[in-house]
């Protein structure tokens, strides 16, 4: 079994995967998204060597998601001052007619001034 949702951290500025940064998945709804308040932790990791990390269960319900990426832990062990002391991404989960949800990446590309993130595949 493998998880619903994968992510890979890739350090632009580093020119490499960044390994060892920790990573939280939560719910959010509405509410906790406008108030800028966590939602409920679903699960968190750490990305392996390559900066990849599978988190969470197989499945994920329909719903509204956030990633958090711990960033400013990343660059603080590396000796490097960030304007991110963190990255939360926000997210949806659809259901298809049939009832399944597919797989979804969130990639990350970070560097200490800067982001940005897709829907990869």
């Amino acid at each position: 079994m493998s998880s619903h949702l994968t992510t890979h951290v890739l350090d632009a500025a580093a020119g490499s995967p960044a390994p060892g940064v920790d990573v939280v998945l939560a719910s959010a709804s509405g509410t906790a998204v406008l108030a800028e308040a966590p939602g409920s932790v679903i699960a968190h990791g750490t990305t392996d060597a390559d900066g990849r990390l599978e988190i969470g269960p197989e499945e994920l319900p329909a719903g509204d998601y956030m990633l958090t990426f711990l960033t400013g832990e990343y660059f603080s062990a590396r000796g490097v001052a960030t304007f991110y002391p963190h990255v939360t991404v926000t997210f949806t989960v659809d259901v298809a007619d049939d009832g399944s949800t597919r797989h979804h990446h969130v990639p990350l590309l970070l560097s200490p001034f800067a982001y940005t993130t897709y829907r990869g595949s």
